[in-house]
């Protein structure tokens, strides 16, 4: 339940940047690498947590990582990509 919520994060994240970046009328691309070094930072720290306080190992929590990381980031590369 967790990792989804974290997920649910992640698209709220890239909802709210690409907003930003669409009333400042700069183009999905342009913030796209905004918002995946703000989302890498965020489940950066979230695996932080799940290691130093949940007890997990980082090798329980890597693959943990690359999911809650790569499905927003993907999403928000193909909509950045589709974007003109």
């Amino acid at each position: 339940m967790h990792t989804i919520l974290v997920i649910l994060g992640g698209f709220t994240l890239l909802v709210i940047t690409y907003v930003i970046a669409l009333w400042r009328g700069t183009s999905l691309r342009r913030a796209f690498p905004v918002y995946a070094i703000l989302w890498v930072i965020a489940s950066a720290a979230n695996l932080w947590i799940g290691v130093s306080r949940a007890g997990y190992s980082v090798t329980e929590e890597l693959p943990i990582f690359v999911v809650v990381f790569g499905v927003p980031c993907v999403v928000a590369w193909l909509l950045a990509r589709r974007s003109a």
